[in-house]
């Protein structure tokens, strides 16, 4: 009979193995006595001839977890911007319905904060030194003569202003007086004369009502596109311009738009009925859209995000007359085709 060492028998690194070789290797006593040296390699480092063992590689249920998709995030200080939004719907509606001058003053004044906004940043990011006093006494007064005299006082004020800034930029260096002049007339338009609209709207017997529609439309077109962009959005509407913004975005625009200016035009304004709310809805939705991505083109090529930090979570006064002030035009002669101008 062979002789069996003493012992528990050790097995040579690579015996026993589950695999296809296992039934074909042998193994046990008999096989280590028929090779006398096999003792002093039984370890990995005294076995020479065999390669030294490598760190197998995982298995794939051995993977790392893969990562938890990150949530969508407003981009925003969510809190702060209602809370903010609220207090401005206070005010507005409140100065609306109480005393229609309150009301022009609240635009004048936003509307001279947008100015000195613009003409700002216009100087710190790109050296265009808008003239800021005539565009804002010239401003003030376009509002105000859009509620006393109308299209024609408000078209009479915004040539006054325009001239106005000719003449004040002609008391500095003629370098840059072009540029200077140009921009200077482009903030007159863009500013105040679009906002005498909204002044225009009030006179009108149902005008706070007007004016709280165009108000309202202009807000559920926006949350709309929020709304619908974030949670749906897939498809860039104008990547180049504004890539927050959603082709889906928009179609929730015109859909909250469309709902709100049926709803509007049955309950709010006089002799409106349901299909015209239907239009003017979609009109805004489409005009508070190119507003914002026309801000957001002079944004950009300022390099900047917002206009200033007047409102917490919402940027300066000019982020939230971005998609109101091209609006307003559009909503006061729609109105004056459906309903008259009262």
């Amino acid at each position: 009979m062979p002789i069996v060492p003493d012992g528990p028998a050790v097995p040579r690194y690579g015996d026993d193995q589950d695999d296809d070789r296992g039934a074909a290797r042998l193994s046990g006593p008999l096989f280590r006595e028929q090779q006398p040296h096999a003792r002093q390699y039984d370890t990995p480092q005294a076995r020479p001839y065999e390669a030294a063992p490598q760190n197998p590689e995982p298995m794939p249920d051995a993977s790392q977890p893969a990562p938890q998709p990150q949530k969508k995030s407003a981009g925003r200080d969510l809190g702060s911007a209602i809370g903010v939004g609220v207090g401005l719907g206070v005010v507005i509606v409140a100065s609306l319905f109480v005393v229609k001058a309150v009301f022009v003053g609240v635009v004048a004044v936003a509307v001279v904060v947008g100015l000195w906004e613009l003409t700002t940043r216009l100087e710190e990011r790109k050296g265009i030194k808008a003239p800021l006093v005539p565009l804002a006494l010239g401003g003030a007064a376009m509002v105000v003569a859009g509620y006393v005299r109308g299209a024609e006082g408000a078209w009479v004020s915004m040539a006054l202003t325009a001239l106005a800034v000719l003449v004040w930029r002609m008391t500095e260096p003629p370098e840059g007086y072009l540029k200077d002049v140009t921009a200077g007339v482009f903030a007159a338009f863009y500013v105040p004369f679009l906002a005498t609209f909204v002044a225009m709207m009030l006179t009108a017997e149902d005008g706070a009502f007007r004016v709280l529609t165009f108000l309202l439309l202009t807000v559920v077109s926006d949350t709309g596109a929020y709304a619908v962009g974030w949670r749906f959005g897939k498809h860039k509407l104008a990547p180049r311009i504004s890539p927050g913004k959603t082709r889906e975005g928009l179609l929730g625009a015109v859909s909250f738009a469309m709902v709100a200016g049926a709803l509007c035009m049955h309950f709010l304004i006089d002799d409106g009925t349901w299909w015209q709310g239907l239009l003017l809805g979609l009109a805004v939705a489409a005009s508070a859209t190119l507003g914002d991505l026309g801000e957001s083109m002079i944004k950009r090529d300022l390099g900047i995000k917002d206009m200033g930090t007047l409102l917490p979570g919402h940027g300066g006064i000019m982020d939230r007359l971005d998609s109101l002030l091209p609006t307003a035009p559009v909503v006061w002669l729609l109105l004056v085709l459906f309903v008259g101008s009262g």
